[in-house]
């Protein structure tokens, strides 16, 4: 098991990094709590990581703290939960945001996390809400990575709800109805939380 990568930033997106270590390019995927706080492009970074081993692939999945890494190996270990829903529920919700969430068994929050309904979140409680206080510990925020040029955030955006299991043309609409509403702003966090706002209050209506 592959416990934690040290390299170089070679390629970064919402979904997932192409990490150099020692002349070896590990493709790691990623939420988008972790894309906010990466380093730019060619700068040195650490990631903790996760491996899930299948019958035709080995996948890494990347963190920049060991809390993050901590919630998604509860949450994998969640009766009907994988890794891909694992890692899509840490993008819909920052790590401190779920984990009080789940100790105080808020199913309304829980629910609102695109991809989880209310069946999926009372699993969640149900399995998480004793073990949450002994194994996450919430840290101060790491900070957003910006991403400048209203197509870049726009293509960016998409993709990432593109990856959260949304069809395009709810995807596109909603990020052009997001930074739309933020009157223009360019920072990548604030339209896709925008975005998300967006789409849950869309399925609500």
């Amino acid at each position: 098991m592959i416990g934690q990568l040290r390299g170089q930033l070679v390629k970064r997106d919402p979904a997932q990094v192409i990490l150099e270590v020692n002349g070896v390019g590990y493709r790691v995927f990623i939420p988008l709590s972790t894309y906010y706080a990466l380093p730019e492009q060619g700068a040195g970074v650490l990631l903790y990581t996760a491996t899930h081993l299948r019958e035709d692939a080995l996948h890494l999945y990347g963190f920049l703290t060991e809390q993050e890494r901590s919630l998604f190996d509860l949450l994998r270990g969640v009766t009907g939960i994988g890794p891909r829903m694992a890692n899509n529920i840490l993008s819909g919700i920052t790590a401190e945001e779920l984990a009080a969430a789940i100790g105080r068994g808020d199913l309304v929050r829980l629910s609102a996390i695109p991809g989880i309904g209310r069946k999926t979140a009372e699993r969640i409680v149900l399995e998480l809400k004793e073990k949450i206080i002994s194994v996450y510990t919430p840290t101060a925020a790491t900070g957003a990575a910006e991403r400048e040029g209203g197509e870049g955030i726009l293509q960016d955006v998409v993709s990432a709800l593109l990856n959260l299991g949304y069809s395009r043309s709810a995807a596109s609409r909603a990020a052009a109805s997001a930074i739309g509403s933020l009157d223009g702003d360019q920072d990548f966090e604030a339209v896709i939380k925008q975005a998300l706002r967006l789409l849950a209050e869309h399925a609500k209506g």
